[in-house]
């Protein structure tokens, strides 16, 4: 066989090896961004299933707050609606900011400060905002090294010849949010 159509062949066989690398590569990173904001999703789930306890805990002390706990219900609505990340985010700071609120008026009945259900709910959900943030930092540090991989020399060309797109990044949409919540009753 001829030495130069070897040399053909095994440059074609090397460039196709090179390709299904980075190929792979690329999907294996598209999944872990799938996973881990599903991951956030599952987070979002648990704090979505504790805000109709607490609300009812406050409630029961609190029965002339209706406003305060009718903006909770309807952000929490509002947040389980969200799809996509910059949605979800821009619906989780109104929830955050609701929840704010009902915490401000609990700090006004101290009964309520010291209920055990209400204390358990309160340390729960604690909880889960920090496994939220967590979710949060290892979903966007995917999105990272995904969209990183999409842009950069060679990968690039695999990425556009198999129309890989990027993901967003779950971030505040506005310096307004980064902003303390204000405490309104």
């Amino acid at each position: 066989m001829n030495p130069v159509l070897i040399g053909i062949l095994a440059a074609a066989v090397l460039v196709v090896v090179w390709a299904v690398g980075i190929y792979n590569r690329l999907v294996r990173l598209r999944v872990q961004g799938e996973e881990s904001w599903r991951d956030i999703d599952t987070q979002l789930k648990r704090r979505w299933d504790l805000i109709p306890n607490l609300v009812e805990t406050v409630k029961g002390y609190a029965t002339h707050e209706r406003e305060v706990f009718q903006r909770v219900t309807e952000a929490r609505a509002h947040a389980q609606a969200a799809t996509g990340p910059k949605e979800t985010a821009a619906a989780e700071a109104q929830l955050r900011n609701a929840m704010v609120n009902l915490f401000a008026v609990a700090e006004a009945y101290p009964q309520l400060k010291a209920n055990e259900n209400f204390l358990q709910l309160q340390g729960s959900l604690e909880q889960v905002e920090d496994a939220i943030q967590k979710s949060r930092r290892y979903y966007n540090a995917v999105v990272r090294d995904y969209n990183t991989a999409l842009q950069i020399f060679p990968s690039s060309l695999v990425a556009s010849l198999f129309g890989f797109k990027p993901r967003e990044f779950y971030m505040l949409e506005d310096e307004q949010q980064r902003e303390a919540p204000k405490v309104t009753f």
